[in-house]
């Protein structure tokens, strides 16, 4: 393979993933113009299950997007740039660290959910 076609290669591919990004930033945008504008309020029939919809679609495509940026910069186009480093050793001290750290998660989530229960 000579220089010529692997710099089309590379250029094919990342063209290939400019127009994904572009597109998912696209259904971004209009996902939240049809939840700022056309859903109205939420208290109307189906509105929150729209809503729902339509944020975790955002969130799917932003996921894309962060995807694809992380494969951009992990393993470009036909070549390796980025090596992920090497695992630490698994310790006591990082496990209590982890642990303390999913106790507050979790307390933050069960605060959250009782505030929504009482919101709504």
């Amino acid at each position: 393979m000579d220089r010529d076609e692997l710099r089309r290669l590379r250029r094919r591919v990342l063209d290939l993933y400019d127009a994904i990004t572009l597109l998912m930033l696209i259904g971004i945008a209009v996902l939240i113009v049809y939840v700022a504008v056309l859903i109205g309020p939420l208290t109307s029939p189906g509105a929150q299950q729209s809503f729902g919809f339509a944020v975790a679609l955002m969130f799917l495509m932003a996921a894309l997007i962060v995807h694809l940026i992380d494969r951009t910069y992990r393993v470009w186009p036909l070549g390796r740039r980025v090596t992920p480093p090497v695992p630490g050793p698994v310790t006591v001290a990082a496990q209590a660290r982890f642990l303390k750290i999913l106790i507050v998660v979790i307390a933050g989530a069960a605060i959250a959910y009782l505030i929504a229960g009482l919101i709504v």
